[in-house]
């Protein structure tokens, strides 16, 4: 019951975080790629990537979970349009992120931020293979990475302050 409970939590975050639009050119920015890197560093791998299967999974079959949904269509349709090979990155990134926690990466605001960039370049090498076979090599880097460098360092780091402190305060909170 526990899984299912962090899973819905987990599903829920990743559906906020789509909604909370950044203005940003070309493309709104959102907290997504953030909240899929701490899903794998706090959940670990298997429930991290479950978490994230079940957020596409909603948007499949046309839950508006998604950035921009409904207004920029749901379903399927979506999820093979521009953002579908950055959305399968999702998973791939929560994997990483989760096994490299699992063997402690999690604990060191260094590492986890090192954990968290891999887990960025992942979703941006899907993304931008998914995207490039759309619109071009050259195009999907420029709209698709390029503008992105220093939002996605900044969330890189809060998400390599956040789950240590976090893990600190917990930990702090057992002792008492």
């Amino acid at each position: 019951m526990r899984a299912v409970i962090l899973v819905l939590v987990g599903t829920a975050a990743l559906t906020l975080s789509a909604k909370i639009n950044v203005p940003f050119y070309p493309i709104p920015m959102t907290m997504q790629t953030f909240v899929v890197l701490v899903l794998g560093a706090v959940y670990g791998w298997r429930l991290a990537a479950v978490t994230v299967l079940a957020y596409l999974a909603q948007g499949a079959v046309g839950i508006p979970v998604f950035a921009g949904t409904p207004e920029k269509g749901i379903g399927l349709a979506y999820m093979m349009g521009p953002t579908g090979g950055y959305l399968a990155g999702f998973v791939l990134a929560a994997i990483l992120v989760g096994v490299l926690a699992e063997r402690g990466w999690d604990r060191s605001p260094l590492r986890l931020f090192a954990a968290m960039f891999l887990g960025h370049v992942v979703i941006f090498a899907c993304g931008v293979a998914w995207l490039g076979s759309l619109i071009g090599f050259d195009k999907a880097w420029a709209s698709g990475v390029a503008p992105f460098y220093f939002a996605t360092l900044f969330k890189t780091a809060l998400g390599a302050v956040v789950v240590p402190a976090a893990w600190y305060a917990l930990d702090r909170r057992k002792a008492e």
